[in-house]
């Protein structure tokens, strides 16, 4: 018996934990994981002084920061508000509109030749790599200074990844709704069209709505480089250091996001639960 159990031991050494050189390397891996750290630390110079000082300096500012006051130019806070909101939601329906047959251009149950397949979603992953941000400085330098820059900085950003996911949900689609349709009498782009788009549809929507939420915060650090909106706000009263109309400001950024959030949650609901109760 025990040797069977030693024989059995040695044909499978990873069921008693790891062998001598797999303790080894995971010795050497943590060894140079707080290396690295280490390093990283003494890169960027942090030190506890240095800590203590800078929330020093924070808590300070907090302090100014209260109470919140609109300050006398409260109409420009208030445009300008309303300029990040209209970029991002300008940005984000023309990238979703662009994006929808993109996406059916990059699905592999739609495209079938894999070199325009593979190099349309390399373009993709090409535009996604670029910030944002480099985006609206890009533009800025093109077209100038205001929203207009904004708008095309997220759209160009928004575009590539809502084409990616969008195609991922077309791959994903049921196939016997489309192979229905055919059955039907119906051809390629029938079965495109009342096969697959019906169920991809709620979800690009859901994704398009929360684009739509997460651009209106990006619109505020768009505007910091001259994309213009909120952003342009902020960066103002900062060389000033009037912080509370800074914190009335971000007090103003966070009830919009929440405005937009809730209502682009009853759109949902009530679309997609819309379709839903059609189907049943």
């Amino acid at each position: 018996m025990s040797a069977s159990i030693a024989d059995w031991k040695r044909s499978h050494p990873r069921a008693f934990g790891p062998t001598p050189m797999g303790r080894t390397l995971r010795w050497a891996g943590g060894a140079a994981f707080l290396a690295w750290l280490a390093w990283s630390l003494w890169l960027f110079d942090i030190t506890p002084a240095r800590l203590w000082n800078g929330l020093s300096g924070l808590f300070t500012i907090l302090r100014l920061m209260v109470p919140p006051s609109p300050g006398e130019l409260w109409l420009d806070i208030l445009k300008g508000m309303a300029e990040s909101v209209a970029m991002a939601f300008l940005g984000t329906v023309l990238a979703a509109l662009v994006a929808v047959p993109l996406g059916f251009l990059g699905a592999r149950n739609v495209i079938t030749v894999t070199l325009l397949r593979f190099s349309l979603r390399r373009v993709f992953d090409g535009i996604r790599g670029v910030d944002q941000l480099i985006w609206a400085l890009a533009y800025v330098r093109a077209v100038g200074l205001g929203p207009l820059a904004g708008v095309l900085a997220i759209f160009t950003s928004d575009l590539a990844v809502l084409a990616k996911l969008y195609a991922e949900a077309i791959e994903n689609a049921e196939k016997r709704q489309s192979e229905g349709v055919i059955a039907a009498g119906g051809g390629r782009l029938h079965a495109l069209r009342y096969g697959v788009l019906p169920q991809v549809l709620p979800v690009m929507l859901a994704q398009a709505l929360y684009f739509f939420e997460s651009n209106t915060r990006s619109a505020a650090i768009l505007g910091v480089v001259g994309a213009g909106g909120i952003g342009l706000q902020i960066a103002e009263r900062i060389k000033v250091r009037h912080w509370d109309e800074v914190a009335f400001i971000i007090i103003l950024m966070v009830l919009t996001v929440a405005a937009i959030d809730a209502l682009s949650g009853m759109v949902r609901r009530r679309l997609i639960g819309r379709r839903e109760a059609a189907v049943g």
